[in-house]
This record gives C-alpha cells, sequence and structure tokens, in this order.
C-alpha cells in the first residue's frame, strides 16, 4: 500500500498487523481518484475520512492538494498507525484524528459546524452502519452543497439508490470491490 500521487508520491504506508484493516487496493484507489478529478479539484478540498483504517485515502487526497482531512478510526491502535502515517507523509498538520466510532465522531463534527467537499466510507463490508452514515452525513449537514460521498462496499452487496437527501450518482465494481458515489440531489 502506497501513496500514489502528489507530494507523498511513492511512500509506503505501513498497516497493523492481522485483520483489523483492509486497506483498499491501489488499483481501486487509483480508479478512485481518477473518477474524483473528472468530477471536482482536489486542490483545497476538505476532506472526511470515516474508518479510516491506516488513513490511505485521506493521505492520498492531501498528499494530491486537499487543504485538510478529518480521520475517524473507532480503533486506538490502528490509529495510531494511522498518526505514524500521517506524520511519516509529511502531512500531520493538515490531518486531525478523532478516536471515535462513525456517528459518534459525525455527531462530534456536526456540533462543530463543519462541512466537507469530499467524504471518504470505507467501513467491513458486512458493516450496518451504510444507511446510519450516509443519513448522519444528510442529517447533520456534513456534506457540502457540491460535495461527494464515496462509499466502497462489495461488489455483491450494492448500497441503496438513496440515503435520505443523498442519490448514487455511479457505480464501479473493481473485482470484489464497489466504489458507490452519492451527491446531495437537486432540486
Amino acid at each position: 500500500m502506497r501513496v500514489i500521487a502528489g507530494s507523498a508520491r511513492g511512500l509506503r504506508l505501513t498497516a497493523p498487523a492481522g485483520l483489523q484493516t483492509r486497506p483498499t487496493a491501489d488499483r481501486v484507489k487509483e480508479a478512485l481518484f481518477s473518477i474524483i478529478a473528472s468530477r471536482r479539484e482536489m486542490v483545497g478540498a476538505r476532506i472526511l475520512d470515516i474508518c479510516a483504517g491506516t488513513g490511505s485515502l485521506g493521505i492520498e487526497a492531501l498528499s494530491r492538494g486537499a487543504a485538510s482531512c478529518c480521520f475517524i478510526e473507532q480503533d486506538r491502535h490502528v490509529l495510531a498507525q494511522l498518526e505514524k502515517n500521517l506524520a511519516k507523509a509529511g502531512l500531520a498538520g493538515r490531518g486531525e484524528c478523532l478516536l471515535l466510532d462513525a456517528l459518534k465522531g459525525l455527531k462530534t463534527l456536526s456540533l462543530k459546524g463543519k462541512t466537507f467537499d469530499i467524504v471518504f466510507f470505507d467501513p467491513p463490508y458486512s458493516s450496518d452502519l451504510y444507511s446510519a452514515v450516509a443519513g448522519a452525513l444528510s442529517s447533520f449537514s456534513l456534506l457540502a452543497e457540491s460535495g461527494l460521498l464515496v462509499a466502497e462496499c462489495s461488489a455483491r452487496s450494492p448500497l441503496a439508490d438513496r440515503f435520505e437527501t443523498l442519490v448514487r450518482i455511479d457505480r464501479r465494481v473493481y473485482g470484489e470491490t464497489a466504489l458507490e458515489f452519492f451527491a446531495k440531489e437537486t432540486p
């Protein structure tokens, strides 16, 4: 697992031993950032990485010029590794790490009045969090008006077409992995 482009290009990121994390494969990450680049500018974007694991997606975004990234991770040991990866990439000053579960993290960010341009959400594929997290993003108004939610899920289990005010605008499949893109419904 490495940073593909930008200021930290080529940097190898490390993950905790065991099966605590399931980092996004480099080829999927490369496709993901190409799709995002075709839709919006990464430079200056405010990023949220939910169920961040090693921080691979958020660190990639920061490396490509995102202004900031907030990482939400509930496992203390995994978060410690994420913080090491951020420091190793020289990006710690633009990252904020929250040791909280996804829903508590979203509520905390809402109370701070935060909004994000791009939200990455990559929970365990068997998670029941997809609907709850998308609903919280919508009801807490955490996604900017022109924002994009990218959910990584199992290719065998497509997500719903909509979650409250968020509608699916694209779905791409890479082997066992699917990337589903959601945006706010336009009136």
